[in-house]
Formats: structure tokens, C-alpha cells, sequence
């Protein structure tokens, strides 16, 4: 303003030298009212951050979160304000107590006693015994009762995918190209044209997918379930600690950086919604839990779901046979009568490769994230306010730098923290273990096209060969080369492909052009 006040008077007095030094002293003196007036008295003033919040984030040793609040509109300064007072502190102290050990080298790593340990009893799905019958028996009882319900893990994002949006609306069958959300949620359509029984659902969703989610299934009509069939529901958010410094980070001026809480979090999410409450109005007895990305999951399997019941187990996990010690994915074990789920980052190599007399690996058992919980088991949870512990991992984390400009770091800079859903398990009175054959029910959707594995071929392959062996197996043949699709919102299993091949719709039942199978 000194600058401009000089700059100015040099102009009054070179253009108006001729004048009387009363009059140019009077315009001098309205020049620096004039700018005075514009850049002083109309500076909105500083409005200090409110002292409970400032001293809750002292207390925290987290005051740098206030340092851009100058800047910051009202709606900015609500917003943050909003989000610091709604984050549990107590949650903060503990992230940061991981921090801590990380850098002191404590082992995160949770100890196994791997010598008294072995892989618990599993029942095979599709097995021809007199216990298989039973269970199948019992589980279409349940199906057609009405007491189960589903509960859908779907917060991720389709980033690995390279697709911009929920993983859910990502594109998956072999012919129609109907999304998973299609494909796992017709399952339920098909539950209720085979029984006569509505399966209530409730999705997960995250902060980055809430709103998508909603709208494309209100624009697809819910895949054909009825609305009030679903509930909604939005899994808690963990702030990132930047490792350098142990603080808390923002990703812009007025938001703090968080990350979804994991899997895990479910539990609490479900709680806190209502969507326990919901469940039990509804008289659902049995959840079933599972992951969206795996379009040929078969979470309400009657096989499995009779396994679950009459074992009357709190907890029923389905596994798949690991086969190669390298495989990235979690082992049941069984240890002095407890159940848990072992991390493959916390199996010590010389115990990964051991093997049992049959070839098997000695902990086979891969978990593949479906599980089946009695509701009085998770109501038990809610009433103890029991949580999960938490896992640290190092990321890449953007941030906002003193200056407020947004930093896109190139190497992991912060940790982030999640829940897990199967450390419920050790807290379980029993726990049933249900073996599935993986070409029948476990096609992972991970990895972005032409990615060597859980691609997006990759699972249209496995899902094609699915639908070629079950139509072969009643019958129905499918020409060499020829992708068919089976209607995941008709088609439950073999009993309608069977009706199919009775029906002649297919000449000679054989196929020979690329077709959606779609049950009569």
C-alpha cells in the first residue's frame, strides 16, 4: 500500500505542479484516504479458529491443522471444523502408538504358535455324502424361510482397474457385459424365483463411492431387487499419520486426509447405521457377508448356509485349497480349540512350504472373504463395544503443504490404518470351515486388462468356463470357441439348466452361437 501511496502522490504532484500547495497537499491527502479506503477497511477481520477446538487440537499436539483457518471461507472452516470434532481421539492415540513402535522396530507381526496349530476340519461343497444332503436340505429351508440376509462389501474404487468409478459398476460379464453389481445382486432375484423368498441386503459403501453407488443402482432399479430390500450404509474413514513427523495430514486446506478403516470396519459401520436393527425387524437369524469383487461368489450357497446351521457355529468361513506357499492370501488355522485367520505376511517361509502326507499344503485353507455370522454373535459384538485391532500399512499419501499447495508424493510418505474382518473370529464359540472348489466360486476381479492375473479376461474366462461346464453337465453342449453367459438373475443352479435341456430350446441341445442362458 506504501508502494501505491508513493506511486500516486509522484503522479499528483507531476500533473498538478502549477497548482496551489494548499489545494495539492488536499488532493495528496484524498489519494491516501482513497486508498485507504480500498485496502484496509474493507480486509474482513481475522477470525481466530474457537478455543475449544484449538485447544482439543493442542492437547493433540495437532494445532498445524488449523494453520491455513485464515484463509479458509465459512463454509471451509465449518467443514473442517466438523470433521476434527467428529474424530475419535482415543482411535488417533492408538494409530499414533503404531507409528511409535514402527519406527522403534517393534514387530507388528502377531505371534503364531505354529507347532500346536493345523488347519481345522473343512467340509467340501458339492460333496455326496450323507452330511452334504443334510446341509443342503437344511440351507434351501433357510432360503426359503426368509432368515438370512447379505451384507456387501462395496467401497472400493475401480482405480487398479484403471476404471473411474465404484468397483461395482465395473463391466464384467462375458456377453452382456452386465456389471458386478448385476451379477451379485441378481443372485438374490434368483433366490427369490426359485423360493418365493426375499433376501434383505445391505451395502457398504465409502465415503469415494457413497454417492455413485446409490445413483447407479437407482438408475438400474436396483438390479431388479426392490428398494426397500436394500439398506445402505458407509464404512468409517482412519486419518493418515505422516511418518515422518507422527502428525495428522491434510489433502486440502480445509479436510483432513483419511483413508476407508478397512473391511474390519464393518462391524461398527453396520452398528452405528442402524443396519443391525434393520436386519433383526426383518427377522434375519443368519448374515452373510462378502466382497464385491468376485462376480462368481456363491455367498447363499444352500450347501454352505445348511453347513453353518447345523454345525450351529457363530462364524462360517468359505475357503479355497492353496495351492502354491507364494499365494498372497490368509489361512485358517486352528490353535487349543480357537479358530483364526493367519496373514500370508505372518507365515514364516519354512511353515509356508511344509506339506501333509496327501501333497497338501499343511495350512491350505485360503480365505476368500465370505462369511456367514449368526446375528445374536454380532449383537454380542455391539454390546461388548468390542473393536477390532488395528494394521498399519505404509502408503502414499497427497498433502497439503505449508504454503497450501497440494503435494502428490512419489514414494509411501504416511501410514494408513484398517480393520480386518476376520480378526472377529478368534472371539467366535465356534467356528465351521466349508471348502469350495475356486473354479466354482472364487474369480477375483483385482488387476487392470491384460494384467497376468484377476484380470478382467481372466475373469470372464473363468466365469465362460463356469457357465460351459455346468450346461455340459446337464446335457447341453457348447460349441468350441463359443462364450455363453448364464443369467445370474434367472439361472440358481443346475435345477434350471436341467429344465433348460428337457425344454429342446436348444436343436439337438447344442450351442453354437454366443448366447445368455436365461432360465424358463
Amino acid at each position: 500500500m506504501a508502494r501505491a501511496h508513493l506511486d500516486y502522490t509522484f503522479h499528483v504532484r507531476s500533473y498538478f505542479h502549477p497548482l496551489p500547495p494548499a489545494l495539492l497537499l488536499a488532493l495528496e491527502l484524498g489519494s491516501w484516504i482513497l486508498i485507504h479506503h480500498r485496502f484496509h477497511l474493507y480486509e474482513p477481520p481475522l477470525m481466530p479458529p474457537p478455543s475449544t477446538l484449538f485447544n482439543l487440537l493442542k492437547h493433540h499436539g495437532e494445532e498445524h491443522l488449523l494453520s491455513h483457518w485464515e484463509r479458509l471461507s465459512e463454509e471451509g472452516r465449518s467443514r473442517l471444523k466438523s470433521q476434527l470434532m467428529a474424530i475419535d481421539w482415543h482411535e488417533i492415540v492408538a494409530c499414533k502408538k503404531l507409528v511409535e513402535d514402527r519406527h522403534a522396530k517393534k514387530s507388528a507381526t502377531r505371534h503364531h504358535d505354529f507347532e500346536n496349530s493345523s488347519t481345522p476340519i473343512c467340509h467340501k461343497l458339492g460333496g455326496q455324502g450323507t452330511a452334504s444332503s443334510e446341509a443342503l436340505s437344511r440351507g434351501r429351508e433357510c432360503l426359503r424361510t426368509a432368515q438370512a440376509g447379505a451384507i456387501l462389501m462395496a467401497g472400493g474404487q475401480g482405480t487398479r482397474l484403471g476404471f473411474n468409478g465404484p468397483k461395482g459398476t465395473f463391466p464384467i460379464a462375458t456377453i452382456s457385459k452386465a456389471t458386478l453389481f448385476d451379477v451379485l445382486l441378481g443372485h438374490l432375484h434368483a433366490i427369490k424365483k426359485r423360493f418365493g423368498s426375499r433376501i434383505p441386503i445391505a451395502i457398504m459403501t465409502s465415503a469415494a463411492t457413497d454417492t455413485a453407488t446409490r445413483a447407479f443402482l437407482t438408475e438400474a432399479n436396483f438390479c431388479g431387487l426392490d428398494a426397500d430390500q436394500i439398506f445402505f450404509f458407509c464404512q468409517g474413514n482412519l486419518p493418515a499419520v505422516d511418518a515422518a513427523t507422527g502428525s495428522l495430514l491434510l489433502d486440502a486446506c480445509d479436510r483432513v486426509a483419511v483413508a476407508p478403516d478397512g473391511h474390519g470396519g464393518m462391524f461398527q459401520a453396520l452398528i452405528e447405521s442402524g443396519g443391525l436393527d434393520w436386519f433383526r425387524q426383518q427377522d434375519c437369524r443368519t448374515l452373510v457377508s462378502f466382497q464385491v469383487d468376485n462376480p462368481l461368489a456363491k455367498p447363499f450357497d444352500p450347501e454352505f448356509l445348511g453347513h453353518h446351521l447345523l454345525s450351529e457355529s457363530s462364524l462360517s468361513t468359505q475357503v479355497i485349497p492353496k495351492l502354491d506357499p507364494e499365494e498372497r492370501v490368509g489361512v485358517v488355522a486352528e490353535s487349543d480349540g480357537v479358530t483364526r485367520i493367519i496373514e500370508y505376511s505372518d507365515l514364516p517361509q519354512n511353515i509356508a512350504t511344509q506339506r501333509l502326507l496327501d501333497g497338501r499344503l499343511r495350512f491350505f485353507a485360503g480365505s476368500i472373504g465370505i462369511h456367514a455370522f449368526e446375528t445374536e454373535f454380532l449383537e454380542g459384538l455391539a454390546s461388548s463395544q468390542a473393536r477390532l485391532p488395528l494394521h498399519i500399512a505404509h502408503k502414499k499419501v497427497p498433502f497439503i503443504d505449508k504454503k497450501g499447495r497440494l503435494v502428490q508424493p512419489s514414494a509411501p510418505n504416511a501410514f494408513k490404518f484398517e480393520r480386518f474382518i476376520f480378526d472377529v473370529m478368534p472371539l467366535a464359540d465356534s467356528v465351521t470351515v466349508v471348502e469350495v472348489d475356486p473354479a466354482e466360486g472364487f474369480a477375483p476381479l483385482k488387476n487392470p486388462p491384460g494384467a497376468a492375473k484377476d484380470s478382467p479376461e481372466i475373469v470372464r474366462q473363468a466365469l465362460n468356463a463356469y457357465a460351459i461346464r455346468h450346461l455340459e453337465g446337464v446335457g447341453i453342449m457348447v460349441a468350441p470357441g463359443i462364450d455363453v453367459e448364464l443369467d445370474a438373475a434367472s439361472i440358481f443352479d443346475d435345477e434350471d439348466l436341467h429344465l433348460i435341456a428337457k425344454s429342446g430350446i436348444f436343436p439337438k441341445n447344442r450351442i453354437d452361437c454366443p448366447h445368455i442362458i436365461r432360465a424358463i
